[in-house]
């Protein structure tokens, strides 16, 4: 039997790092603070971001155009202060990783280069659980080639009565079919289930059948630890205001393997930041882009908005994602027993893969009973102080993130849920 006691001791035992984020105030239940599993949406804030933004304004104020050179943190080259801290964070060169833009932004940069249909090698490879605006990137990509998406656009789906893809599937499915696919273009970790795919064996496999093999790592990042250079993974994109904590709409992250920086055969649009730092003052028509993901970037950066993406990657860069994913399988795997425990009887499932090495730190339920998803984590929030994710029809998501999350975090859930749901036979607890 798992006692609030118990989750105190350990807690104790294994704190995280909490102290450095704030956490939002209960507005129901017996706690003051809720118990936060809606990382996988929007991480919380860092306590340090506040005043490393200000002094970024502050030197706006002070020093106005002269703050490119002067700031200080300069602005002329503020992302290069990022370059390093994201590169440790996916497993990639410094050369190969850059922060800009916004995720769906990146992917559309990044296919411009990589997807080239020819002959009958038309097809982009998603799964059918992707990100709806994953589904809307590449089926626009297909209209603008000229190809019917419908035809174009390949959704790898679970076994019947499954509900994540199968390594051996993707596998097998290239291994058939490869010499019609032009682009693999999966989601690390599936947003709906929590599925962590097996990045090396899939990118192996779609590289040997003669397609380019690009990763959308909005759940992955910060998540999970990522090789992506050693792995061969040719692109990636991914966001940075869920598990990297950056804010709302932060801006987000692209990654190029060293094997395309600077191939003349790649298409690529470019812009103002897309040509060499050293010459990009000698104001000349013509871009000459640097040997490295920098290439990639169109506009200026947002300094303000690059700050708070500077503040969450030194955290990263401090703890480290080994020792974040071994507390994310403690806390995770705490979540499931507790939940196993406590909800016996009721109509709720998990989807999530039980193998803590096939799920990053998330487990989504499957409600039954008609209660409606929505509905449940609005009597999660203001019954319970228990704020989790809503994904209609049936299913609730629960990230216990490493970072912030508590073994009490996770005691309260397993009791809101046992309090909310309703017995098979009917009766509420």
């Amino acid at each position: 039997m798992f006692t609030e006691d118990d989750a105190r001791r350990r807690d104790a035992a294994d704190p995280g790092h909490r102290d450095l984020f704030h956490i939002p105030p209960a507005t129901g239940g017996d706690h003051p603070d809720v118990a936060y599993f809606a990382g996988n949406s929007l991480g919380l804030q860092p306590k340090a971001t506040r005043a490393e933004l200000l002094d970024d304004l502050d030197d706006w104020a002070r020093l106005g155009v002269e703050g490119h050179l002067e700031a200080g943190r300069p602005w002329l080259p503020y992302h290069e202060l990022l370059t390093e801290t994201v590169a440790r964070l996916v497993g990639a060169l410094p050369s190969e990783a850059v922060v800009m833009n916004s995720l769906t932004v990146n992917l559309h940069l990044l296919m411009v280069s990589f997807y080239r249909p020819t002959g009958d090698r038309t097809r982009i490879v998603i799964e059918d659980s992707a990100f709806p605006s994953d589904s809307y990137a590449v089926r626009s990509q297909a209209v603008f080639h000229g190809l019917d998406p419908d035809r174009t656009v390949v959704r790898l789906r679970p076994r019947p009565g499954e509900d994540t893809l199968r390594t051996a599937d993707v596998v097998d499915y290239l291994r058939a079919d490869g010499d019609r696919v032009a682009l693999v273009l999966l989601g690390g970790v599936n947003y709906l289930t929590g599925e962590l795919l097996d990045i090396p064996t899939i990118t192996e496999a779609g590289r040997a059948a003669g397609a380019i093999v690009g990763w959308d790592l909005a759940h992955a990042a910060g998540n999970v630890p990522l090789r992506l250079h050693d792995w061969g993974v040719d692109f990636a994109a991914w966001c940075s205001y869920k598990y990297l904590n950056s804010g709302p709409g932060a801006l987000a992250g692209a990654y190029v393997h060293e094997r395309h920086h600077g191939d003349p055969t790649l298409a690529r649009f470019e812009g103002w930041w897309s040509t060499e730092p050293a010459t990009r003052f000698e104001m000349t028509p013509v871009s000459r882009p640097p040997a490295s993901a920098d290439a990639w970037q169109i506009s200026n950066p947002p300094i303000f908005a690059m700050g708070p993406v500077r503040t969450s990657l030194q955290i990263f860069d401090k703890v480290g994602m080994a020792a974040l994913r071994e507390r994310s399988e403690r806390l995770t795997g705490y979540l499931e027993q507790l939940l196993d425990e406590t909800l016996a009887g009721r109509p709720v499932s998990v989807v999530t893969p039980r193998d803590p090495a096939r799920r990053g730190c998330q487990l989504s339920l499957r409600i039954g009973g008609g209660a409606g998803a929505h509905a449940l984590t609005a009597r999660l929030r203001h019954e319970h102080g228990v704020i989790a994710d809503a994904r209609e029809p049936d299913i609730v998501r629960l990230a216990p993130v490493p970072l912030y999350s508590t073994y009490h975090d996770c005691w309260r859930a397993a009791r809101a849920l046992a309090a909310t749901l309703p017995t098979q036979g009917g009766d509420d607890v």
